[in-house]
């Protein structure tokens, strides 16, 4: 089998969705559907870039695109595949650790001027598409500063939002995975979400028929969760209210 993985300067060790299709016998296109779903969910739009590729068939010299995946995404993929899917990318995850990382990178040959040109373009547009992400998650936690306390309930963030349908989010965040319904006990978080975006809280809930007293759990922020839920925001994924006036904002800035 092809060795399908690539080495970068924090020695990450990837698997393509080529070998993920072979491994679990699923085709590459409903890999490569699953695996774009999943890193827009996990990194946004913008983050899917850095994990694209191409892989150019030898027989008929076309390119195709891939996708190359860390250990962490390519466990989240399969996650939700079958038992012996499952077992078969972990063995094959435990073949390549095991293989030497020195003799699975060449560098460049810098003599030839043309491939040093591109090894050296191909590091300045990594550079600066990450130099570009980090910016834009900087600019959106300062923008978040004054709206945003830790452990804020979702409506309450969502409410500073303008535009934003807060009767729905929770139902929404509960269609991309993050949250589900518990009956007349509230809201619980996803392992999906816990700990990255959301935490759980407790209150005390007394039912209004008999009167019993019962634990209620909500879902609170994380800041992580709030920068990933102003970024959703921000590409009108959220719910919004059929009188929302197309401003993107803060409600206290776009009434101003």
């Amino acid at each position: 089998m092809q060795q399908l993985m690539t080495i970068d300067n924090n020695q990450t060790l990837t698997m393509s969705t080529r070998e993920i299709a072979k491994l679990t016998g699923k085709r590459h296109d409903n890999v490569m559907r699953d695996a774009r779903a999943m890193l827009s969910e996990l990194h946004g739009e913008r983050g899917v870039l850095k994990f694209e590729d191409t892989h150019r068939n030898p027989q008929n010299g076309q390119s195709y695109p891939i996708f190359r995946l860390p250990k962490r995404e390519t466990l989240i993929l399969v996650s939700g595949y079958n038992l012996q899917m499952r077992a078969a990318i972990i063995d094959r995850w435990q073949e390549l650790e095991a293989q030497p990382v020195s003799n699975s990178y060449q560098l460049p040959d810098f003599s030839n001027p043309a491939v040093a040109a591109r090894a050296w373009a191909d590091a300045i547009e990594q550079g600066q598409q990450l130099a570009l992400e980090n910016k834009q998650v900087r600019e959106d936690l300062e923008h978040l500063q004054a709206h945003f306390v830790e452990g804020m309930r979702i409506t309450d963030f969502a409410r500073t939002l303008n535009g934003v349908n807060c009767q729905e989010v929770q139902k929404y965040l509960a269609s991309i995975g993050w949250l589900r319904r518990n009956g007349f006990s509230g809201w619980r978080v996803n392992s999906k979400a816990r700990d990255k975006h959301l935490a759980e809280r407790t209150t005390i809930w007394k039912h209004p028929i008999t009167g019993e007293e019962q634990e209620r759990h909500y879902p609170v922020l994380l800041r992580a969760g709030a920068v990933r839920l102003f970024q959703m925001y921000t590409k009108e994924e959220l719910p919004m209210k059929k009188t929302w006036n197309r401003k993107i904002g803060h409600a206290s800035e776009v009434m101003q």
